[in-house]
């Protein structure tokens, strides 16, 4: 089969699509033909040396979690999947799933059925975005009617998805965002939105019980200057580089909570959100789709920071 390899940390240059063999399904574990596979910050993260290397080990390996595709085969046991079935998936994170290849393999119950309304290059840009998101209002955060929450970088992969997954929640949502995203992200549900090129957000923001901040004290102290909105018992979820022993320090001093976050496969979690985009009240935002030989121009554009929700490899037809 086809997937892209790579056979040292570096820049995009280093992903290069070869021929390797074609992985056979063990016990609970599903064969799928891979259609469309999705495209995350982690996965350039990890590409030059940072991200999830540490768990991936040194190359070579294939990236990519996101894929969306068709069942082929099932391993001895499987009974909630069947050869045929349209499945999407977050297999394996953080341990390798390789899912930029024509096929992957992993456990059954880490696939749910694709949304029917959409196409696999559309379906495969939900699964780790949209599960950061879910895991961190829901399961994390507990997220309530009437609770306001503020969503940092609310306009990219996994903002997109925490506006409207607030929003359904019953939330009052405000995101950060620059002046262009902005009629887009009011259509999808928030309430408020501040340009964050033009204002300090702890300027415009107040009162917010849950800080969803995917952006992180590396990018001018977000993370800090979030516990400046949070109200008395508020909570912080930090996504991409956790709680600082600085961070959880400043936080307690001022009655304020800290959570890290790291998302995890969720079968059952990915049919739910299957059903709100079925539904119509939850939409994936796809910028563009790239042929698998064009990864590296994908890892390039992503890098960028100013992609509108994700970008997708397109695998086979």
């Amino acid at each position: 089969m086809r997937a892209v390899v790579q056979h040292a940390f570096g820049g995009p240059d280093v992903l290069r699509v070869e021929e390797v063999p074609r992985p056979v399904p063990l016990p609970t574990e599903v064969l799928v033909r891979v259609h469309a596979a999705g495209i995350n910050p982690v996965d350039w993260k990890t590409r030059a040396g940072g991200g999830m290397a540490g768990v991936l080990g040194e190359p070579p390996f294939t990236l990519g979690w996101d894929v969306s595709g068709v069942v082929e085969e099932v391993g001895f046991g499987v009974t909630t999947l069947g050869p045929g079935d349209e499945v999407y998936g977050m297999p394996w994170f953080p341990r390798a799933a390789g899912g930029y290849a024509e096929y992957v393999t992993a456990p059954a119950r880490q696939f749910a059925r694709k949304p029917s309304s959409v196409g696999h290059e559309q379906a495969a840009a939900v699964p780790l975005a949209a599960l950061t998101a879910w895991q961190a209002l829901v399961d994390t955060a507990g997220v309530r009617p009437g609770q306001r929450v503020l969503v940092h970088a609310a306009a990219g992969g996994v903002g997109h998805f925490a506006v409207q997954f607030a929003k359904h929640l019953g939330a009052h949502v405000t995101g950060t965002a620059s002046r262009p995203r902005h009629d887009w992200l009011t259509a999808l549900g928030a309430d408020e939105l501040i340009d964050y090129t033009a204002v300090r957000f702890e300027d415009a923001a107040e009162d917010i019980d849950v800080v969803i901040d995917l952006v992180g004290d590396a990018h001018d102290s977000t993370g800090t200057r979030s516990l400046d909105v949070l109200r008395p018992g508020g909570l912080l979820v930090a996504v991409p580089a956790g709680v600082s022993p600085e961070l959880q320090q400043a936080a307690r001093s001022r009655n304020l909570r800290t959570s890290p976050f790291l998302v995890e496969p969720d079968g059952p979690a990915l049919a739910r959100i299957a059903r709100l985009i079925d539904s119509g009240e939850v939409s994936a935002e796809v910028e563009d789709v790239h042929p698998l030989e064009q990864a590296a121009r994908a890892h390039t554009r992503g890098e960028t920071g100013r992609t509108r929700g994700k970008l997708v490899l397109r695998v086979s037809s």
